[in-house]
């Protein structure tokens, strides 16, 4: 509990924030120019920084000013705004290092489909979509086939629910769709369809389509759905943002492969001041042309809004069976994977993208895709030249134990999620076997081998929820419960290490290390507030944890009714 008296000297009985300003106001502190606008005291601050700990923050505009209690009481003003923290435990705001944050928003207000427990549950909740809106294309949510006794669900299950509504419902990981007969035959897919180079059309035993689409067959259907409109896509980014406040973010990065429509709806609410939330959003590498164009005429936009990046995938996903392996699959010998795009072109566009000055990253899962994807990165070094790039691996999930010291040697952050270790532990024996797990979700190797490890979500894939993340990479729990040990335990991190990854780290995965991740005088005011110190507690509290408050550039812009 924050002692007022103990924080101004033993001459100060002091009952009020009031009093405490003019205390301070009148003790010394400065009158004119830097006075504070807000003061955070009476809680335990985490800094990211070398010193680790202090007591007190303080804030001027968007800028944090001075940390410690000293500092803050030499800035107190009679106008400045004092919250006490009663004990409350104060950090840099979380940075998320992934998220599909249009599609995530658009998920609020779909149907969850990844609670159900079984085939009737999930028709059961896919008629009452349709009856809530007959006609129109039903996209959402997630499903997830281990939760539904681990067959993948077909056009069968929903067609009679849903004779005139197309639906495309993603699987949790985003790389298959779940299609009916109706939005089949408006896509076009009949058994004459062949698979497109990097998806699969799943079929049955008569060589029918079964409904399900993976990774790039998805395009086939995502060609026919009709698009958002501006105001639709707005309206949706507004509550996504609400939401990340509420669970202390204060930035997204948001790599998008395969259009630009999450980055053109973030730049309108940006030209209306509506942002609230910082992203940094990267377009489709197939882009990098118009990309490098728009950086050239327009620059990288701003802290609350900044692109000049881009993003491709080399491979699939594990559910899906499409990342790219380089042994055959344990319960599927006939595949190793796909490649979602071509080596060769893959090539060609990071040393393209990389030679234009755009930031570069790229998503593998398999290990012969993650070995792909530093080969092409260590090639575009020597071709281009050293200098500071910040290459990224989104995911980095499954790696050759000799290829995980190649992170460091390169320079290459592996940008993870650790709730997908707690989720595919379920199920992922099944999929490669015992030897590949070593390598799986290496969290602990990587940081101990050196790299630059950043934490985040996959948002709409999994929660956005930086304590559920930090629990994940901290305990390895999976979430049935049939590993309370931990799932590969030897990788578990510290929560301070996940703290880092998800504060301090990021902002070097963003080029924002210069002003963000860290409580230090010059960094931008992103803060947030929970009601426990996640380092001092029993981890299994760790998603129990509530933030209190959220600060985006020194203006609170979520605050918990408990607060």
């Amino acid at each position: 509990m924050f002692d007022r008296r103990r924080f101004l000297g033993s001459g100060a009985a002091l009952l009020g924030s009031a009093a405490f300003a003019r205390h301070a106001f009148a003790a010394g502190a400065a009158r004119n120019a830097g006075q504070l606008d807000v003061a955070l005291v009476g809680g335990s601050v985490w800094t990211g920084g070398a010193g680790g700990r202090s007591d007190a923050i303080g804030i001027v505009g968007d800028r944090i000013v001075a940390v410690g209690a000293d500092a803050v009481r030499a800035r107190m003003a009679r106008s400045t705004r004092v919250l006490d923290l009663k004990g409350a435990f104060a950090l840099p705001a979380f940075t998320d290092n992934h998220t599909h944050f249009l599609m995530g928003s658009n998920a609020l207000t779909r149907p969850d489909l990844l609670s159900v427990k079984d085939r009737a549950e999930f028709v059961a909740r896919i008629a009452a979509a349709v009856k809530a809106a007959p006609g129109q294309w039903l996209l959402g949510g997630s499903w997830d086939e281990q939760r539904l006794g681990g067959q993948l669900p077909t056009r069968e299950w929903i067609d009679a629910v849903s004779p005139d509504t197309p639906i495309a419902v993603p699987r949790t990981d985003l790389h298959s769709y779940l299609c009916n007969s109706v939005a089949l035959r408006l896509a076009g897919i009949t058994r004459d369809t062949p698979d497109p180079e990097g998806g699969v059309i799943v079929r049955d035993a008569k060589g029918e389509p079964t409904g399900v689409v993976k990774d790039n067959a998805k395009a086939l259907v995502n060609r026919v759905i009709p698009p958002l409109t501006p105001e639709q896509v707005e309206a949706s980014l507004r509550g996504g943002i609400a939401h990340g406040l509420k669970h202390g973010f204060a930035q997204v990065h948001v790599p998008d492969p395969f259009d630009w429509d999450c980055f053109e709806g973030l730049r309108r609410l940006r030209a209306k001041g509506e942002t609230d939330m910082r992203f940094y959003s990267f377009v489709p590498l197939r882009d990098w042309e118009k990309m490098a164009a728009l950086v050239n005429d327009d620059g990288r936009g701003d802290d609350w809004l900044r692109w000049g990046a881009v993003k491709a995938l080399v491979d699939g996903s594990l559910g899906a069976r499409t990342a790219l392996f380089h042994d055959p699959y344990t319960d599927d010998p006939h595949t190793r994977g796909v490649r979602v795009m071509p080596l060769a072109e893959l090539r060609e566009k990071v040393i393209a993208a990389d030679r234009a000055g755009l930031h570069v990253t790229v998503h593998a899962i398999g290990d012969e895709a993650n070995d792909d994807i530093l080969d092409v990165y260590a090639e575009t070094e020597r071709l281009n030249g050293k200098r500071d790039r910040r290459f990224r691996v989104e995911h980095a999930q499954h790696i050759a134990p000799a290829t995980i010291p190649r992170f460091a040697k390169q320079n290459v952050i592996a940008s993870v999620q650790p709730y997908h270790a707690v989720d595919d532990g379920r199920w992922a024996v099944k999929r490669i076997g015992e030897k590949r797990l070593n390598g799986t979700y290496a969290f602990g190797s990587l940081m101990r081998s050196g790299a630059t490890v950043t934490f985040g979500s996959d948002w709409p894939v999994a929660p956005l929820s930086a304590m559920e993340g930090i629990y994940a990479a901290v305990m390895r729990e999976t979430i049935d419960g049939a590993n309370p040990q931990g799932w590969l335990p030897d990788q578990k991190v510290t929560v301070e290490q996940s703290l880092h990854a998800y504060t301090v780290a990021n902002a070097y995965a963003g080029f924002q290390d210069d002003r963000l991740g860290r409580i230090a005088p010059g960094f931008l005011a992103d803060i947030a507030v929970l009601d426990a110190d996640p380092t001092a507690i029993d981890p299994e509290k760790l998603p129990k944890v509530e933030v209190l408050r959220t600060f985006v550039g020194g203006r609170e812009r979520f605050t918990a009714a408990s607060a």
